[in-house]
C-alpha cells in the first residue's frame, strides 16, 4: 500500500493559496486555463466519445473553469452549450467567457433532459449562503433530471468547509476540484453530494502555502511511520498490556468485546477486571485473556500501581454512577494511556475539571454525536474560537471535534460515518472509508479495543487513535453486509496483514 499524505485545505487556506501564488507570478488566469484543461479530461474516455455537453456557467472564477472547458470541449467536437444567469464582470473569469466563442444561453432555460453531461460550474467551495432565484430553479431541474453531472471544485450549493448544503445543493456524480480537497468532499453529507471526487494538479504547489497543512485525510500515509513492530525477542508485556474495565454481571458483553478486539489488534496480553459475578460471566466466554478482580475503586487503583498496564479502556456499560466516576479520577490521575468510551464520557458530562491537561495527549475520547453533545455542549458555547466559528453558516465537525480536544487536552476521535480525530495542537483527520455495516451494536466497543492495543504498542495518542479508526473502517468493509461486533472482532489482524 503506497499511499501518498493527504492533506486538506480550507476554503481560506485555499484563497490564501491562490493569492500567494499571483504573488510569486502565477496568475490567476493560468491557474484557470489548466482548471477548464483538467474538467476537459475527465471527457477523454471512449465512454464519452460525441456526449452532448451542457456547461452552467456562474458569475465568479468557478464560472470562468467553466467558460475554459467550454471552448476547449468544443474544440474537441463534442456538442457544447454554456447557460448562466449572468455573464462574469471582471478578472480572469471574464476573460475566459470573452474566449468562449459560442452563444450563452439563459440559465432559466436549461432543462437537463436530452444532455449526456452536465457541467456545474456554478459556484464554488467558498458559497456561504443559499442560492437562489433562477440557479435555485436549475439545480432543482437539474437534480430531477437523467444527465450525468460533473461538479467543478464543489457541488454548486454546498459549503466547502462543513459539507453541509447552504440550501439547494447539485447532487453530482462526479467532482473534479484543484491542489488539493476541502474537509467538505469528505465530511458528511458532502461524501454522498459529491459522488467520486478526483483531485487535479493546475500548478500549485506546497511552496503556495502559508503554513504546514494540519487537516488530513485519514490513511496509512498519516501514521505508518508511527507504527511499532514487534521485536523478536519479545514476550506478551513488551508486546503491549491492555486493562480494560468490566461492567457489572448482566452487562459483561462490551468490555468482552473491546477486550478481544484489544488482543486481535495486535495487543500482547490482556486484562479483564471487574466484580467477581460479572468475572464468572467472562471466564464462559474467554480463554487468552486474564481475568483480575477489582470489585470496588481502590482495587482498580491497585492494580495501576503494579505498573503492568500500557492502557486501560474504560466505559463500556461500566455503569453511569460513583464507582465509574472514582475509577476514572484514579485513571486520570496517572500518566497512563487510556481509552474513554460510553459510560465514561457520560459520567464526564459537565465536570471538565476531571482532566489533567498536562500538555501531553495520552487519553482518547470516543463520543457518539449524542456522547459529544453531553460532553463538550456547554462548554464549546463557552468557547471564544468555536462561537466564532459557530457565529458563520456553520462550524464543521472538524472545528467541534478540535475544540473539544482543546478544552480537554486529550484527543478526541468524534465518531460517525465520517469520524473526525483531533489532537490538542490542532492535527485532524477525517476518515473516509467506514461504511453502513459498521452502524452495528458492539462496533463502537470493538474501536474501543482496537485504540488500545496501538496505544500499548507505544504509539502517540494521535497516531494511534487514527490507526484504529481506519482499521476498524477497513476490517468493516472487508466483511460487508451482516456485520456484527463478534464477525468484527474475528476479522481484525495486526496491522501487518493490511500494509
Amino acid at each position: 500500500m503506497s499511499e501518498q499524505l493527504e492533506f486538506l485545505l480550507t476554503n481560506a487556506e485555499t484563497r490564501a493559496a491562490d493569492a500567494r501564488a499571483e504573488a510569486a507570478g502565477l496568475p490567476v488566469s493560468r491557474l484557470m486555463e489548466q482548471a477548464g484543461r483538467a474538467i476537459a479530461a475527465c471527457l477523454s474516455g471512449s465512454r464519452w466519445n460525441g456526449a452532448s455537453l451542457a456547461i452552467l456557467c456562474g458569475p465568479g472564477n468557478n464560472g470562468g473553469d467553466g467558460y475554459v472547458a467550454a471552448r476547449l470541449l468544443a474544440e474537441r467536437g463534442h456538442r457544447v452549450e454554456v447557460f448562466a444567469d449572468a455573464a462574469p464582470r471582471e478578472g480572469a473569469a471574464a476573460g475566459m467567457a470573452r474566449l468562449w466563442a459560442g452563444p450563452v444561453h439563459p440559465l432559466p432555460t436549461f432543462v437537463p433532459d436530452g444532455w449526456d453531461v452536465t457541467i456545474d460550474a456554478l459556484y464554488g467551495s467558498g458559497l456561504n449562503r443559499a442560492i437562489e432565484g433562477p440557479a435555485a430553479e436549475a439545480i432543482l431541474r437539474l437534480n430531477a433530471g437523467n444527465s450525468h453531472v460533473i461538479a467543478v471544485d464543489v457541488p454548486s450549493g454546498l459549503n466547502g468547509d462543513s459539507g453541509q448544503p447552504t440550501g439547494p445543493v447539485i447532487e453530482a456524480d462526479e467532482t473534479i476540484t484543484f491542489f488539493a480537497a476541502r474537509p467538505g468532499h469528505w465530511l458528511w453529507p458532502g461524501r454522498m453530494l459529491c459522488g467520486t471526487l478526483q483531485v487535479a494538479e493546475i500548478g500549485l504547489d506546497h511552496t503556495h502555502l502559508d503554513a504546514a497543512p494540519r487537516l488530513f485525510r485519514n490513511t496509512p500515509a498519516l501514521w505508518r511511520k508511527a507504527i511499532h513492530t514487534r521485536d523478536p525477542a519479545s514476550h506478551k508485556y513488551r508486546n503491549g498490556a491492555v486493562l480494560v474495565v468490566s461492567g457489572p454481571e448482566f452487562r459483561t458483553g462490551a468490555a468482552r468485546l473491546s477486550a478481544q478486539a484489544a488482543l486481535h489488534a495486535g495487543a500482547g496480553a490482556v486484562t479483564l477486571c471487574g466484580e467477581p459475578a460479572a468475572l464468572r460471566i467472562h471466564a464462559s466466554h474467554v480463554t487468552a485473556i486474564m481475568l483480575r478482580e477489582a470489585a470496588v475503586p481502590s482495587d482498580f487503583a491497585g492494580l495501576l500501581d503494579e505498573n503492568r498496564f500500557d492502557s486501560v479502556v474504560i466505559g463500556p456499560a461500566a455503569g453511569v454512577d460513583e464507582p465509574t466516576e472514582a475509577r476514572l479520577r484514579a485513571l486520570l490521575a496517572r500518566p497512563l494511556p487510556a481509552v474513554l468510551d460510553a459510560d465514561a464520557l457520560t459520567v464526564l458530562a459537565g465536570k471538565p475539571e476531571n482532566f489533567p491537561r498536562d500538555g501531553t495527549p495520552r487519553r482518547v475520547l470516543t463520543p457518539h454525536e449524542g456522547e459529544f453533545s453531553r460532553l463538550f455542549g456547554q462548554e464549546l458555547a463557552r468557547d471564544a474560537t468555536y462561537a466564532a466559528l459557530s457565529s458563520e453558516l456553520q462550524a464543521s465537525k472538524v472545528e467541534k471535534a478540535r475544540a473539544a480536544s482543546r478544552l480537554c487536552g486529550e484527543i478526541v476521535v468524534c465518531k460517525g460515518p465520517d469520524s473526525v480525530i483531533a489532537a490538542p495542537d490542532g492535527r485532524a483527520a477525517i476518515n473516509t472509508n467506514a461504511g453502513p455495516e459498521l452502524a452495528t451494536a458492539g462496533s463502537g466497543d470493538v474501536l474501543a479495543g482496537i485504540i488500545a492495543a496501538h496505544l500499548a504498542s507505544g504509539m502517540p495518542a494521535f497516531e494511534a487513535a487514527c490507526t484504529a479508526v481506519w482499521l476498524h473502517g477497513h476490517c468493516g468493509a472487508e466483511f460487508g453486509a451482516g456485520l456484527t461486533a463478534e464477525r468484527l472482532v474475528d476479522t481484525l489482524r495486526p496491522l501487518s496483514a493490511y500494509l
